[in-house]
């Protein structure tokens, strides 16, 4: 497990974050359409945090895309490094997710986040600001709509409906499971929404979250379970 510290300048009040908000927002890239899914790899990643110990846990986990066997996984542990304010989370768990994306030994391919992109009221959530960071591919999953509004989509799995901030399509609700509530994919940088969809479909096969959020879930509890032990 990797150790992390709080990077030298990260920022510290809500007017600072706003501010690298603003500036890496411009950076979004829209207009690619991403890798293929069941091609290459693909890598989910989330956090645990123990509040009270001032502790945060982060895991990657790689996944085959065609098979979705586990290829190569790694965890980082660190401080949390910054006060929760709703709209201001990536700044809470990106040096600990860099931190694990940096220990895997092999290329992540596709980052799958639990959590947003470009759903998000900044237009920048967790996987828009990886993907700035890293350049790599990014799309976010959530479990929940955030503030936005959708109409129920259809019955059968595969079945989506847009996700709206007004009348700006900022994602999509998206069946994964028949008669399941559905989770929310938006694009965080580098994919393309219908893409993003089929990603999630193809990393959906048994539950109603993807494999590699269910995975890294597992891991980086496992992984706080030990650094808090």
């Amino acid at each position: 497990m990797t150790t992390v510290s709080i990077p030298a300048g990260w920022p510290a009040t809500e007017e600072q974050a706003r501010a690298v908000q603003d500036e890496l927002r411009e950076r979004v890239v829209t207009d690619e359409p991403g890798p293929q899914p069941g091609t290459g790899r693909v890598t989910g990643v989330d956090v645990a945090y123990d509040d009270e110990r001032d502790v945060v846990v982060a895991a990657a986990v790689v996944l085959d895309a065609s098979s979705l066997a586990v290829v190569a996984e790694a965890t980082a542990v660190g401080r949390v490094s910054f006060p929760y304010v709703p709209g201001l989370l990536a700044f809470r768990e990106i040096p600990t997710v860099l931190a694990a994306l940096d220990a895997l030994p092999c290329p992540p391919g596709l980052v799958v986040c639990d959590g947003y992109g470009l759903a998000h009221p900044r237009r920048f959530g967790l996987a828009s600001h990886l993907g700035v960071l890293t350049g790599l591919p990014t799309i976010g999953v959530a479990k929940n709509p955030f503030t936005f509004t959708y109409d129920d989509p259809g019955i059968p799995r595969g079945s989506a409906s847009p996700l709206r901030a007004g009348a700006d399509e900022v994602g999509r609700a998206l069946r994964t499971r028949e008669g399941v509530k559905p989770v929310f994919v938006s694009v965080g940088h580098r994919v393309g929404l219908d893409n993003a969809c089929a990603h999630t479909l193809a990393l959906t096969p048994e539950y109603r979250l993807p494999e590699t959020t269910r995975r890294a879930d597992a891991l980086c509890r496992r992984a706080l379970r030990e650094a808090t032990a």
